[in-house]
C-alpha cells in the first residue's frame, strides 16, 4: 500500500510541477502591443471576476453541506467534503488563469513568427495546465483522504455514527469528496455556460445578423464578455465537470471493492484482506501511471518544434497517453496483481482481468473522439452537407442540424453500451467502474486538448480587436477551427465519461442499501420504480429547458445593452471605444442569478424523493435522468458543434456577407446554447444525482416516508 501512495504522490507532484512550469513558460512569453495588452487584461479581469463572485456563491453553501454531513455521518465526512471542493475550485481557478494569460500570447507569436507551429505549440501550453491541474488535483485529494483518515481502511464492516446510521466510514469519504468536487463543477458548468453564451448569442444577434458586423469586431461592446465567457464556461467549467468524472470514477472503483468484500464475507467465501486492499489502490495507481503518460505525450509534443499541422499535433498527443497509459498500467497490474487468488471472484482472466475491463474504456475515448469528430468536422460528409443546406435559409439550416445531433447518437450510445457489456464480461461491476477508471487515464491530454480551444478562439478574437494583419488572423483562425472539432470532442468524452461513471454510480448506490449478501437488483416494472423513471426523465428535460431559457434571457439583456451602445456615432464609426465592462457586468450578473434554480434542482431531487418514496423510487429517477440526459447530452454537443463548424466551412469557401452566410451565423446562434450549456450541464446533472443519492442513501434508506406509512398500515 505505501508503495502505492509513493507512485500516487510522486505523479501528483510531478503533473503539478509540470503545470507550473508550463505556466511560467507561457507568461515568459511577450504579450505583444499596448492593444494587446488592453483588451486581454480586460478579459482577464471579467474572468477573474466571475468566478471569485461565483465562489462566494458556492462557499456558504459549501460549509452548510459539510456541516449536515459532519453531524448527520461523521466529522471525516464534512472534511472530505471540503477537500473535494477545494480541489476542484483550485483547478478550475488555476487552468482558467493560464488561459487568460496564454490567449494574447498566442495572438503575438503568430504576429511575431508568422508561423502556425509555434503558435500551436503556445496554445497546447497554456490548455496544458487546465489538463495537468485536473489529473494532479483529483489525486491529491484523493491521497489526502486516505491519509489523513487512514485508520478507517481497517473498519470494514457497517459502522453507526451517534445518530445510529450505518455506514462504511471509508466509502462514505471517498463519496463525500466526490460530493465537493461536484458541487464546484455544478456551479462551474452552469454558471459558465448560462455566461458564455448568454455573451456570444447577445453578441452574434446584434453585430453579425442585425448590423453585419465581422465576428469579433471591436466596435461590439459584447465581444470582450464573449471571450471572458470562453474562460469561465469552456476552460473552468470543463475542468472541473472533467475532475469530477475522473474522481467519481475511481470512487466507484473503491465502493465496489469494499461491496465484493462484503457480500462475500456474508456468504461465507470472502477474500483476504490483502485482495481488498489491492482491489481499492489499483483505480488510483491506475490514474497515476495515467498521469505520468500524459506527461511524457505532452514533453514529446512540445518537442516537436517545427510540427505546424493543429489535427496531427492534437491527436498524435491523444494517441501517445493512450498508448503509454496501457503499457504502463498493464505493467504496474502485473506487479500488483500477479499470483493472488482471484477464484471466488468474478474475474475472467484472474488478475489481469480489472485491466482488460480499463483497457476497453481507453479504446472507447478514443474511439468516441473519432466518432464526435466525424459528425463534427468540415473535413467529413456530415457537416459539409449540413453546410449545403445553408443554401435553403436559416430554417432548413436549424432543422437539419438538429437531424444531424439525433442520428449521432446511435453510435455514441451503442459504443458506450458494448464497452459496458465487454467490461462487465471481465471483471462484473468491478469491471465497469475500472472501464470508466480507464477512460480518465488519459484526462491529462483530453483537458489539455479540450482547452486549447477556446485559448485559440480568444486569440483570434484578440487579433481582432487589435486589428492585427490578416495574416495574424489566418493563423488564430486556422487553430480555430480545429479548436471547434477539438471542444466537440472533448464535449462527446466528457458525456461518454459522465455515462460510464454515472451507471457505476448507480450500481454503487444499489450496493450501498442492499444487505450484505443479497444480490442487487430494481425492478423497473414496479410501479414505483417505474413511475421513479419516468419523473427522472422530465426532470433532465425540464433541467435542459430551464438552461435554455436563461441563455435567452441573459442574452436579451446583452442585446439591450449593445443596442444601446450603438446609438452612439462615435461607437458606430469607431471612434470611441466601447464600454466593454458593461456587458461584461451584465453577462456576470444574470449568469450567477441564473444558476441556483438548476444548480438546486440536482441538489434536492434526489434528497426529497428520497426522504418521501424511499431509496427503490430513487433508483428509477437515477436510471431515467441518466438515459435522457446522455442521448440529449450527446444530441446538443454534436448538433451545435456541426452548426458552427458548418458555418465555419461556409466562410472557407468565400461566401461571407452573403445570404448563406447568414443562414448558417443564425443556425450557429440557435446550435450556441445546446453544445456550450445544455449538454455540458447535462454530464454534471446526471453524476451529481448519483453522487448526492449515494452519500445520503444511509440515512433515507432508513427514514423514509413511504415505509413509514408501510410500517402504519402493517401495525393496524
Amino acid at each position: 500500500m505505501n508503495t502505492i501512495f509513493i507512485l500516487v504522490l510522486l505523479a501528483s507532484v510531478c503533473g503539478t510541477a509540470y503545470a507550473l512550469l508550463n505556466y511560467e513558460a507561457v507568461i515568459a512569453i511577450d504579450e505583444g502591443t499596448n492593444e494587446m495588452v488592453k483588451v486581454a487584461k480586460i478579459i482577464r479581469s471579467g474572468a477573474n471576476q466571475f468566478l471569485i463572485s461565483e465562489y462566494k456563491v458556492i462557499a456558504p453553501i459549501a460549509i452548510l453541506i459539510a456541516l449536515f454531513f459532519a453531524l448527520s455521518m461523521s466529522w471525516h465526512s464534512g472534511v472530505s467534503f471540503i477537500i473535494g471542493a477545494i480541489m476542484s475550485g483550485l483547478a478550475g481557478l488555476f487552468g482558467m488563469k493560464a488561459s487568460t494569460y496564454a490567449n494574447v500570447r498566442v495572438t503575438n507569436t503568430a504576429k511575431t513568427t508568422g508561423k502556425t507551429g509555434p503558435t500551436l505549440q503556445v496554445a497546447l501550453k497554456g490548455g496544458s495546465v487546465m489538463g495537468l491541474s485536473v489529473a494532479s488535483f483529483s489525486l491529491i485529494g484523493l491521497l489526502l483522504v486516505f491519509i489523513f483518515f487512514d485508520s478507517d481502511l481497517a473498519i470494514l464492516e457497517a459502522t453507526p455514527n451517534w445518530l445510529g446510521f450505518e455506514f462504511i466510514p471509508m466509502t462514505q469519504n471517498i463519496s463525500s469528496y466526490a460530493l465537493g468536487c461536484s458541487i464546484i463543477a455544478m456551479f462551474n458548468r452552469i454558471g459558465g455556460g448560462i455566461y458564455t453564451k448568454g455573451a456570444d448569442v447577445g453578441a452574434d444577434l446584434v453585430g453579425k445578423t442585425e448590423l453585419g458586423l465581422p465576428e469579433d469586431d471591436p466596435r461590439n461592446p459584447g465581444v470582450i464578455a464573449d471571450c471572458v465567457g470562453d474562460n469561465v464556461g469552456d476552460t473552468a467549467g470543463l475542468g472541473s465537470d472533467i475532475l469530477e468524472s475522473n474522481v467519481g470514477a475511481i470512487m466507484s472503483a473503491c465502493i465496489f471493492a469494499f461491496s465484493l468484500y462484503t457480500n462475500y464475507q456474508a456468504k461465507n467465501a470472502g477474500f483476504g484482506k490483502e485482495i481488498l486492499e489491492k482491489l481499492y489502490l489499483y483505480p488510483i495507481a491506475f490514474s497515476a501511471i495515467g498521469l505520468i503518460a500524459c506527461i511524457i505525450s505532452l514533453m514529446y509534443i512540445f518537442s516537436k518544434k517545427d510540427a505546424d499541422e493543429p489535427h496531427e499535433v492534437l491527436n498524435n498527443a491523444t494517441y501517445l497517453a493512450a498508448v503509454i497509459s496501457s503499457i504502463g498500467n498493464f505493467a504496474m497490474t502485473a506487479v500488483i496483481m500477479w499470483g493472488q487468488d482471484f477464484e471466488e471472484l468474478p474475474f475472467r482472466v484472474k488478475g489481469i482481468s480489472p485491466f482488460f475491463a480499463a483497457l476497453c474504456g481507453i479504446l472507447c475515448g478514443v474511439l468516441l473522439g473519432t466518432v464526435t469528430e466525424y459528425y463534427t468536422s468540415y473535413d467529413f460528409k456530415p457537416t459539409r452537407t449540413l453546410a449545403n443546406y445553408a443554401k435553403e435559409g436559416p430554417a432548413i439550416y436549424v432543422s437539419q442540424q438538429d437531424s444531424l445531433g439525433m442520428k449521432s447518437t446511435l453510435p455514441s450510445v451503442m459504443l458506450i453500451g458494448i464497452t459496458i457489456l465487454v467490461a462487465n464480461f471481465f471483471a462484473g461491476f468491478y469491471g465497469m467502474a475500472m472501464m470508466a477508471v480507464g477512460m480518465l487515464s488519459f484526462v491529462g491530454i483530453t483537458v489539455s486538448v479540450d482547452t486549447y480551444g477556446p485559448i485559440s478562439d480568444n486569440a483570434g478574437g484578440i487579433a481582432e480587436m487589435t486589428k492585427q494583419p490578416e495574416e495574424v488572423r489566418k493563423i488564430t483562425d486556422r487553430l480555430d477551427a480545429e479548436g471547434n472539432t477539438t471542444a466537440a470532442i472533448g464535449k462527446g468524452f466528457a458525456i461518454g465519461s459522465a455515462t460510464s461513471v454515472s451507471i457505476c454510480q448507480m450500481a454503487a448506490y444499489l450496493f450501498m442499501f442492499t444487505p450484505a449478501g443479497t444480490d442487487i437488483s430494481l425492478n423497473v416494472m414496479d410501479p414505483l420504480i417505474f413511475v421513479g423513471l419516468l419523473i427522472g426523465s422530465a426532470f433532465a428535460w425540464y433541467f435542459s429547458g430551464y438552461l435554455n431559457e436563461s441563455v435567452g434571457d441573459c442574452a436579451r439583456s446583452m442585446v439591450d445593452e449593445i443596442r444601446r451602445q450603438f446609438k452612439d456615432d462615435d461607437i458606430r464609426n469607431g471612434e470611441k471605444d466601447p464600454d466593454y465592462n458593461a456587458c461584461i457586468r451584465i453577462a456576470t450578473e444574470g449568469a450567477l442569478r441564473k444558476m441556483r434554480y438548476p444548480a438546486i434542482i440536482a441538489l434536492i431531487t434526489p434528497l426529497i424523493a428520497g426522504f418521501i418514496m424511499g431509496p427503490e423510487f430513487v433508483g428509477g429517477m437515477l436510471i431515467g435522468s441518466t438515459l435522457a440526459s446522455v442521448a440529449l447530452a450527446i444530441y446538443c454537443g454534436n448538433s451545435g458543434g456541426a452548426a458552427d463548424n458548418g458555418k465555419k466551412y461556409v466562410e472557407a469557401k468565400g461566401l461571407k456577407g452573403t445570404d448563406i452566410h447568414y443562414a448558417a451565423v443564425v443556425g450557429d446562434t440557435v446550435g450556441d446554447p445546446k453544445k456550450d450549456t445544455v449538454g455540458p450541464s447535462l454530464d454534471i446533472f446526471i453524476k451529481i444525482m448519483n453522487t448526492v443519492s449515494m452519500v445520503a442513501v444511509p440515512i433515507f434508506a432508513r427514514f423514509n416516508f413511504v415505509d413509514f406509512l408501510s410500517y402504519t398500515m402493517l401495525e393496524k
